[in-house]
């Protein structure tokens, strides 16, 4: 069988159609100590980029903060180099770690410097990267429908919020007969189910589609010891807050993993992204600095967990602090 065959795709919504592993731009970018250390450069992300075509990937996810910007310019030369067309792709990009946040004039400038950065016309997905409590919903959900009737963006999409926030924009949207969010981007994985308590559940009242990141848990679902020696394990002071104050815990967790790696004999990766399909996921965004682990994660689309399977795994899980949705008042955070 060859590479790109067993890739599956699915409908997000407006005839956007994705490959059910995404690539996390998180990745690609100029490295700094400001942002993150293990960023591929723009030749490592050309190669990247070209191997995730190749094997049938064809969803790339960005924002306007990753590495200061240079994510989305390294995407950009990366697909003009490749000769790529546009329309072979889907490319999602994010608003809002910026001067002015959500506010009307933000959003209408920094679509237009991501555009720039992509070297493009248009968006196919644009989300808000968090809820901003300093401007009003109906000014944000309209200055984004108007980029969609513009045709700047074909969808636009939430992330990293609570459910009360989510509902009461699609309520707004709704009143105003303005376009809706059809993706939510959530913090997601069998470390952090937090939101399948309120969020996913109004995600699914909505028929918006879950594509959740860190669906690796920053690596940690991947290997039976906690830590690595990759460069991202040991600089990334961000997956380190969100995770190791849960460690003991999680652990029993990754055992469980491993467990099912014996049954089923595929990788930890594998089983951790089947469990997240198994729950309704349409895409998985997966970082990966090395094509091993994109490969890895694609061949998790053959894995079919029982129901018995999905509650082993489950079982040991405990509730955890808020992760990625932003309390007001807290401005910044490295995600």
């Amino acid at each position: 069988m060859k590479w790109g065959s067993i890739m599956e795709y699915v409908d997000l919504g407006n005839n956007i159609v994705v490959s059910k592993i995404c690539i996390g731009g998180m990745s690609f970018g100029e490295a700094s100590k400001e942002f993150h250390e293990w960023t591929l450069n723009q030749e490592e992300t050309t190669k990247m980029i070209k191997e995730a075509f190749s094997l049938g990937i064809n969803f790339i996810d960005t924002a306007n903060c990753y590495a200061n910007g240079t994510s989305e310019k390294y995407i950009g030369n990366a697909l003009k180099e490749l000769n790529i067309p546009w329309e072979k792709v889907v490319i999602a990009s994010k608003v809002y770690f910026n001067e002015g946040k959500l506010s009307r004039k933000a959003i209408l400038r920094e679509v237009e410097n991501t555009l720039k950065n992509l070297q493009t016309t248009y968006l196919d997905i644009y989300y808000i990267h968090k809820f901003d409590y300093d401007t009003p919903i109906e000014e944000v959900m309209t200055t984004l429908d108007e980029l969609v009737k513009l045709k700047k963006v074909r969808a636009i999409g939430a992330s990293a919020m609570y459910e009360y926030q989510f509902r009461n924009m699609q309520v707004i949207a709704k009143k105003l007969n303005l376009t809706k969010f059809s993706v939510m981007q959530n913090h997601y994985n069998l470390l952090y189910r937090e939101d399948e308590r309120e969020l996913i559940p109004i995600c699914k009242q909505y028929n918006v589609a879950l594509v959740p990141y860190s669906p690796l848990a920053g690596g940690h679902l991947t290997h039976l010891e906690w830590n690595s020696d990759s460069l991202r394990s040991e600089t990334d002071k961000n997956l380190k807050s969100k995770y190791d104050n849960e460690k003991e815990n999680d652990l029993l967790i990754i055992n469980r993993v491993h467990d099912l790696v014996i049954k089923y004999n595929v990788s930890m990766a594998q089983i951790s992204l089947a469990w997240l399909f198994k729950k309704g996921v349409s895409s998985a965004i997966v970082g990966g600095t090395k094509i091993k682990h994109i490969k890895d994660a694609i061949e998790s689309l053959n894995v079919k967990l029982t129901d018995n399977d999905v509650k082993y795994l489950e079982e040991l899980y405990k509730h955890k602090p808020i992760s990625g949705a932003r309390p007001q008042g807290l401005w910044y955070s490295n995600e």
